[in-house]
């Protein structure tokens, strides 16, 4: 059995130890929010925070947060996650809306770090989230919203 707390609360999984994280959030526990994309870590529809920090869900095996703490977009509930919440129905950024949640994951983590970046900074930390509706200029624009305080 392996211990973590998810989104504030201890949990158990009785998962093998190199499940990934993606698949005992979504499968064993039943929180959907956080989607599978690629499986490779490449596309960020995973995006969880391992500690505070965007990590991707599908590559990371659960044995990796053992005893350390997992927020998923259902309890985003930080300042920078709530921010980012309102901007992102304000600048209408989802379409087909899959990806969202990784978006929002990998934002809120920029701006905990970085709670007034550039539009050079966006992209960067943006770069490995995609999203196949092309929505890049409003999650930019929602992301600096946010980072002002204007979706708060």
């Amino acid at each position: 059995m392996i211990q973590f707390e998810l989104n504030g609360e201890t949990v158990t999984s009785n998962s093998p130890p190199d499940t990934p994280l993606l698949w005992v959030i979504r499968d064993e526990l039943k929180l959907k929010g956080t989607k599978f994309g690629c499986g490779i870590a490449m596309c960020g529809a995973c995006t969880v925070h391992i500690d505070g920090n965007a990590t991707r869900s599908c590559v990371t095996p659960v044995s990796a947060v053992e005893n350390r703490a997992v927020t998923t977009i259902e309890g985003l509930d930080s300042s920078e996650g709530k921010a980012l919440q309102s901007a992102w129905i304000e600048e209408q950024v989802p379409q087909c809306g899959y990806c969202q949640s990784g978006q929002i994951m990998q934002a809120a983590d920029l701006l905990t770090h970085n709670p007034d970046p550039s539009d050079a900074d966006i992209t960067a930390a943006m770069n490995g989230n995609l999203c196949r509706c092309m929505a890049y200029s409003r999650i930019k624009k929602a992301i600096k919203s946010a980072a002002i305080g204007g979706g708060a």
